[in-house]
């Protein structure tokens, strides 16, 4: 118990420091800094300010609250990081829910480590410490290494030594994102998961995408099962294939003489009773209208 009492006078003598203007501390080589640097400060919540490049862009409100009752029952019991911006002022580097929850419950002080960093050091701390340690959705984590290889400018080699994770894994959440972006909002919204995600990957058409996921939602489909589906459009069976040359030869020349008049492509179905259907694309409604005034001519 004398302990605890020691360390929390210890951080309130620390955050009287860093209220001092004579004692303004701005880089690690200035005086008393490393009494502060990577110390626990108890900060006052109003002297912090919400980190812009966090990567997290939701939070859970129901989580939020589960949190707030837990720190009301047992304090925060880990401390936030911030990084020193002005006299009295910091920003967030991570533990914004800790952060968030806190504010919720009206506490006017949060224990925090102090760091002292460039916006570069400090977007790099705060996609690195919430990939490792922060439950974010696939997207939120594959959006976190594309800032990180972007703005950090490193390869995805180092990358894969500064986070932990092999290059395989960070490779596979970077390909989420050239998904449809509905598809990558179902999965933001746990609607499908990565699997899912990582299987419609394959699909190059966007369209033949969100047909995809439009069955995964309606039918309840496992990601073994999408897997199926997907293998199943990119290689039709044999049985399909015979029914898509299967076409007559009448049809085949109306075809022919169709696209030719239209000046368009042209398709054409079939059934095994003789009855069918054309079907003539068309780009606007300009171009519709020129397909029109040429039946019209027809007639």
């Amino acid at each position: 118990m004398a302990k605890a009492t020691k360390k929390q006078a210890l951080g309130r003598g620390l955050s009287a420091l860093l209220k001092d203007p004579s004692n303004d501390i701005r880089s690690a080589t200035d005086k008393n800094a490393d009494k502060v640097v990577g110390s626990i400060v108890e900060l006052e919540l109003d002297t912090i300010e919400v980190n812009p490049f966090q990567p997290r862009t939701s939070f859970n409100e129901e989580s939020l609250r589960e949190l707030a009752s837990s720190i009301k029952e047992l304090g925060v019991i880990q401390p936030i990081t911030v990084r020193k911006m002005d006299f009295n002022k910091f920003q967030l580097v991570s533990g914004e829910r800790r952060f968030r929850a806190s504010k919720l419950i009206g506490l006017e002080t949060i224990p925090a480590y102090i760091r002292i960093a460039n916006d570069q050091e400090s977007l790099e701390m705060a996609l690195v410490e919430n990939i490792q340690r922060q439950d974010l959705d696939p997207i939120e984590i594959a959006l976190s290494y594309q800032r990180l290889i972007e703005e950090i400018e490193v390869t995805q080699e180092e990358l894969s030594d500064r986070v932990g994770k092999n290059r395989s894994t960070i490779a596979n959440y970077l390909r989420l994102l050239k998904l449809d972006p509905i598809v990558q909002t179902g999965m933001r919204d746990g609607f499908i998961s990565m699997g899912h995600g990582r299987a419609l990957i394959n699909i190059e058409d966007t369209n033949d995408q969100l047909e995809i996921y439009e069955k995964i939602l309606s039918q309840q489909l496992s990601v073994r099962d999408t897997e199926a589906l997907v293998r199943k459009h990119k290689s039709p069976t044999n049985s399909d294939t015979a029914k898509q040359k299967s076409v007559p030869s009448f049809a085949k020349e109306a075809k022919k003489d169709l696209a030719a008049l239209f000046d368009s492509k042209v398709d054409v179905k079939v059934s095994n009773s003789g009855k069918g259907q054309l079907i003539v694309p068309f780009k606007n409604k300009e171009d519709l209208q020129r397909i029109l005034k040429l039946i019209k001519r027809e007639d």
